[in-house]
């Protein structure tokens, strides 16, 4: 099975169509990952500025990867949409 859950939305799609954020073994240095060569605890975003704004309020993506985010991380993925 390769759906996963968006952090931001809760909806359920195919992992290709999500944007991949691991907090990297054994370190916790997230890394947006594109391949999945990286181990770690990982979260799934969907392809658009809402989820990612929601993932990012109530310290939602740091619930779930276990970590602290950086706050350039939203700014980058932002960017890059």
């Amino acid at each position: 099975m390769t759906d996963r859950k968006c952090v931001g939305c809760g909806a359920i799609k195919d992992r290709k169509n999500m944007i991949k954020i691991t907090a990297q073994n054994p370190h916790k240095n997230i890394v947006v990952n594109g391949d999945s060569k990286i181990f770690g605890r990982s979260a799934y975003l969907c392809y658009n500025n809402t989820c990612i704004e929601n993932a990012f309020k109530k310290d939602r993506l740091k619930k779930v990867l276990k970590a602290p985010v950086p706050q350039e991380l939203k700014g980058k993925l932002l960017n890059e949409l």
